[in-house]
């Protein structure tokens, strides 16, 4: 076999090779743009519920629920917590989304600081909760089931009245 010819097919392969990665990575298009568009929906829907909540802004957190007995008291547990709380931190981690149908239920890991005033150390918690959503087009929170991050100001914890007695 002539020498010449081995480095030719080195490079035929070589540049074969090159040119089948190239077009394999070259782009992966969306599979299924109307559920990918669905997710960033339900995404943007926990982020503007969470920050709602963050900013204090019970109409905003309002408009982003269907109306229902837990919502309301959602809502009133919400308002409790602005009027307590002059500042307030609170992360959400989504851990899962499961769509069946119209019905969305996201599974969120969340940690926060509630604070009173700067000089506050503040209380920190933590807890998993479902929320659960309805909608394509439009999302909306239909209810909470877990650990809520809303209502801080019923979990504060309060002095004892009887240890305060005997210290008197």
């Amino acid at each position: 076999m002539p020498l010449y010819k081995f480095p030719f097919f080195l490079f035929l392969l070589l540049f074969g090779s090159m040119l089948l990665i190239g077009v394999g990575c070259s782009g992966k298009a969306n599979q299924y743009p109307e559920d990918h568009e669905r997710y960033l929906r339900i995404d943007r829907a926990v982020e503007s519920l969470r920050q709602a909540y963050v900013k204090k802004n019970l109409s905003d957190l309002a408009s982003l629920m269907t109306s229902g007995d837990q919502l309301d008291r959602l809502r009133e547990e919400a308002q409790g917590d602005f009027e307590t709380f002059n500042s307030m931190v609170l992360d959400f981690a989504v851990e899962r989304i499961m769509i069946e149908g119209d019905n969305v239920d996201v599974f969120v890991h969340w940690q926060g600081l509630w604070k009173k005033d700067a000089d506050d150390p503040g209380l920190r918690q933590r807890g998993h909760t479902k929320l659960l959503w309805v909608g394509t087009k439009s999302i909306l929170l239909r209810g909470v089931q877990g650990d809520a991050p809303f209502g801080m100001k019923a979990r504060q914890v309060m002095p004892d009245p009887a240890s305060s007695l005997k210290k008197k």
